[in-house]
């Protein structure tokens, strides 16, 4: 009599109407799984090299505030965009912090269960021998006219000296190997990590500054020194190194002929330099890509330019303004562009200021009507420039760039023709204001560089990270992950077979080889021991 077949399980019909919504912490751990995702770190990492590529294109504050001020001259409307969206301060900007620590927060919560797991692995004893070691894809058989115990034994020390992870049972030895290829793996995510925090230590503590410096002029490394100054939330100002330096010249030097007539051969600023107060003071060479080191601050030289020295004087002769003033660079050739304020006062006679906004040509070209500069060298220095009068606005507590005149209330300087003041002087030469206003004189020029300050706290940490990144990507792709097994089993006749057999976890190397290789170095250890007479199933080794 046969027992009734069991009754099956009644089949539930889907829940009908709208799917519950998840509860606050069933959306919690939804949201973590997905932010912790390899697919979204990757994502993350995508959009941080993109959201970088404006830092790249666009002239940063931080980095050189006088291409931004000239950017903003040129284009006021689109700056205001800009500056809405922190475009010139994009590795400060929230939205870029935001990608940053999402992306830190994904890397930490996919490395740290992936270790986890990782090391259990590690630790576990390799997988059990499969039964039938034929249907492997790499497979060998031979007979040995040596006991088992001695083939289990020979074979364990094999693929120990062979350094496999070794697990001997009754019929069979198992083994493992290339674990470090999962291990580089997560080094070097772990070091992308590293680089993160790195990048964040420096964020925080580090510092960079910009000051233009004019030959024969010098500076102190103290805030109130700098042109723009930037430091992180726990930046210390008063651990900034006490150092002086003097710019005794820079050398500006240009191809002159050739494809790369004009492009620059050879920036050099020569400074005396004072490390500290009291300190002996040494000569320094600063170049491109050369910066000098003060314990790990460094002092880059970045764009230089020109600084025609003018002479402002009264009707009477007075001195009103003197001194080389920096004008801005406008193309390759360093046509330049600046301006002088002259404020009066209402003491003075006249009681209006002066105003002069002027362009410098170094190797100047055509005539008064249509000038430019057809080599960046000075060859020919020559000075154009117009003037206003009236107020320059400096008592109103608006701020105003240095490089750009406010003339909305001022009045342009006409000729007794009626037509705009304009001027072209050569070195030396002065020209008279109209009205009795005084007199301007193109003194001269003298050079100026624009020097970066800067420390950062984590490039040490910055650069071991990528070096442990270089090392966990060599394991990851060079490592091969891959398990073996030597079964025996004994004939009638005394003789033992021996199955050797392997399997790849990756798709790297030659496994065949690896696999061949293992049995003839077990036929050497096992010596006189193997038959040579029979040598598998069907009187042959044979090799999958």
């Amino acid at each position: 009599m046969t027992s009734p077949a069991p009754a099956s399980a009644p089949v539930r019909p889907p829940p009908s109407g709208p799917v519950p919504a998840l509860s606050g912490l069933e959306f919690a751990r939804w949201f973590w799984r997905q932010l912790t995702s390899m697919r979204v770190a990757l994502l993350l990492l995508f959009l941080l090299a993109l959201a970088a590529i404006p830092g790249s294109i666009i002239p940063q504050r931080d980095v050189n505030p006088v291409l931004v001020n000239d950017f903003v001259e040129r284009n006021p409307e689109l700056a205001r965009w800009y500056e809405r969206f922190g475009l010139f301060d994009v590795f400060s900007a929230p939205w870029f912090a935001a990608i940053y620590l999402a992306l830190l927060v994904s890397l930490v919560g996919c490395i740290v269960p992936r270790s986890l797991e990782h090391w259990r692995a590690m630790r576990a004893r390799p997988p059990r021998t499969p039964s039938r070691l034929e249907r492997l894809p790499t497979h060998t058989v031979m007979q040995v006219a040596v006991p088992s115990d001695e083939v289990l034994a020979a074979a364990e020390a094999e693929l120990r000296a062979r350094r496999f992870r070794v697990d001997r049972r009754d019929d069979s030895v198992a083994a493992e190997a290339g674990h470090l290829r999962e291990t580089g793996n997560l080094v070097f995510h772990l070091a992308l990590v590293v680089v993160l925090l790195a990048v964040a230590v420096g964020a925080l503590f580090g510092y960079r500054g910009t000051v233009i410096v004019p030959e024969k002029g010098g500076f102190a490394n103290l805030p109130v020194q700098y042109d723009n100054l930037s430091g992180g939330a726990l930046f210390d100002e008063t651990a900034m190194p006490p150092f002086v330096l003097d710019l005794d010249e820079f050398v500006m030097e240009f191809y002159d002929s050739g494809p790369s007539r004009g492009a620059p051969a050879e920036f050099e600023a020569r400074v005396r330099f004072t490390p500290e107060p009291g300190a002996e003071t040494v000569d320094e060479t600063i170049r491109v890509n050369q910066p000098l080191n003060v314990d790990g601050t460094l002092i880059h030289v970045l764009n230089p330019g020109y600084a025609p020295a003018l002479t402002v004087r009264d009707a009477e002769g007075n001195i009103l303004a003197e001194g080389p003033v920096p004008f801005l660079p406008q193309d390759d050739t360093f046509a330049s562009a600046g301006v002088r304020w002259v404020p009066i006062g209402e003491d003075r006679a006249l009681g209006e200021d002066i105003g002069i906004d002027a362009r410098f040509f170094p190797t100047a070209v055509g005539d008064g009507t249509g000038l430019a500069s057809a080599f960046p060298g000075a060859a020919n220095p020559v000075l154009e420039l117009s003037a206003y009068h009236g107020n320059l606005g400096l008592d109103d507590g608006s701020p105003q760039s240095i490089y750009r005149l406010d003339t909305s209330e001022m009045t342009q300087f006409e000729t007794t023709d009626g037509d705009p003041f304009l001027a072209v002087l050569a070195v030396g030469e002065t020209v008279e204001l109209p009205g009795g206003y005084g007199s301007v004189t193109f003194d001269g020029y003298v050079t100026w560089v624009n020097l970066q300050i800067s420390r950062s706290a984590g490039k040490e940490i910055a650069l071991a990270g990528a070096l442990l990144a270089v090392a966990g990507l060599l394991a990851s792709l060079y490592v091969r992950r891959r398990r073996v097994w030597v079964k025996v089993a004994a004939t009638g006749d005394g003789r033992t077979v021996v199955e050797v057999a392997g399997l790849a976890k990756s798709d790297s190397g030659d496994l065949n080889a690896e696999v061949s290789d293992l049995r003839d170095a077990l036929r050497d250890r096992l010596g006189d021991g193997y038959d040579h007479s029979r040598k598998g199933r069907d009187g042959r080794s044979t090799a999958g």
